[in-house]
């Protein structure tokens, strides 16, 4: 019986395992005259693959979209951060709800006023969200790395005056995968006109940083 001739791709890939075989020691120098060689790209390796897989793949993102900031904090942190506020917060309006997010609280109670906002941010690699992290941490010198918070955290205080009037300010940020969370969180006493103490400011936006970021990680 007749053997039927093989197609011309399947010649061309078992070619080479031929010259192997029978030569023992190495493929011919010469040039590669296959359908693939005259095109100038290379047949795919289908080593360890299925049929059906995908020649590549790009890689997973941790976080597809950012979180509804405004729920993203228990109730009775937001009262205890911001006496006088309401729970559910208002939402800033974003180009792209997708990619950035932000809810604000704020309320004067007595002369006690507070302000805090919790923001996402979600990029397209960790490495992207890894280099914004870096660049906004070196704008806000004189604070410190925050040990447990996602990937990497930063927190930092600062005191400003205007007319006598004192607002310190805490800021949080922090990096997990391709996502970043910033928390801004400040205060002043309208009476006296000073201002919180560092400690209060920097654990009250810590607190909220921690909340912010289980949300992110509940999806």
């Amino acid at each position: 019986m007749r053997s039927l001739p093989l197609p011309l791709a399947l010649t061309a890939r078992l070619a080479p395992v031929a010259v192997l075989a029978t030569a023992g020691w190495a493929l011919s120098s010469g040039p590669d005259t296959s359908p693939a060689a005259k095109d100038g790209t290379a047949p795919p390796d289908t080593t360890g693959r299925s049929a059906s897989a995908p020649a590549t793949r790009a890689p997973a993102k941790a976080y597809a979209a950012a979180p509804a900031p405004c729920t993203s904090l228990a109730g009775k942190t937001v009262t205890s951060l911001v006496p006088g506020a309401k729970a559910v917060g208002k939402e800033i309006p974003s180009t792209d709800t997708k990619v950035r997010r932000t809810c604000s609280w704020n309320a004067l109670k007595g002369y006690d006023y507070r302000w805090l906002d919790v923001s996402f941010e979600v990029l397209q690699t960790d490495e992207a969200a890894q280099k914004s992290y870096k660049e906004r941490v070196a704008d806000r010198s004189g604070g410190g790395d925050v040990p447990g918070l996602g990937d990497s955290a930063y927190s930092v205080v600062n005191l400003t005056t205007e007319d006598k009037q004192q607002t310190r300010e805490g800021t949080v940020l922090v990096r997990a995968s391709n996502a970043l969370v910033m928390i801004t969180y400040n205060g002043s006493d309208f009476e006296s006109k000073k201002a919180p103490g560092t400690t209060e400011i920097n654990k009250g936006a810590i607190k909220a940083a921690k909340e912010a970021v289980a949300a992110l990680q509940r999806g």
